[in-house]
């Protein structure tokens, strides 16, 4: 089997700033013809996205994908619910966890995988505000090590 292209659309920065991200998973994303067209473009929001198991359905909420310009009365609402698709064996095991555990399904990223729009969930916990403080100045030190590293070559 040949190996398929992936082409990223959009990360989700902010989910790795607010949560902690236990295990990620790729699900297929239902979409309309304009919507599509609209992402190759790269006219999409995660930065506030989350997903919710509703009736053994997974459905992604909060994802903004802007209307495809040259599109007209198909153009669908940019914030509507996106259903995902899962093998039903495991949204209800994410459902278990999100239930029991006190986890979020975040959409980390989108990408194309070949001809197909795909998104990467993941099973999140939330992190406080040391936390958050923490990796920032861990990220701070690295990149004052890099720099100081780079000017004594």
């Amino acid at each position: 089997m040949e190996k398929q292209a992936m082409r990223t659309i959009a990360q989700n920065k902010k989910a790795y700033h607010d949560y902690f991200v236990e295990e990620s998973m790729e699900a297929g994303i239902e979409l309309c013809g304009t919507e599509v067209k609209s992402l190759r473009a790269g006219k999409v929001n995660l930065k506030d996205a989350w997903c919710s198991v509703v009736q053994g359905e997974l459905l992604i909420n909060g994802m903004h994908i802007s209307p495809y310009e040259h599109g007209n009365v198909f153009n669908r609402d940019p914030m509507r619910v996106r259903r995902l698709l899962m093998h039903r064996r495991e949204i209800l095991r994410l459902y278990g966890l999100v239930k029991q555990a006190g986890y979020s399904l975040i959409p980390l990223s989108l990408y194309f995988k070949g001809s197909m729009v795909k998104v990467q969930v993941g099973l999140c916990k939330g992190k406080k505000l040391y936390d958050k403080r923490q990796d920032l100045a861990a990220r701070a030190a690295k990149r004052d090590i890099e720099r100081a590293m780079k000017n004594n070559r």
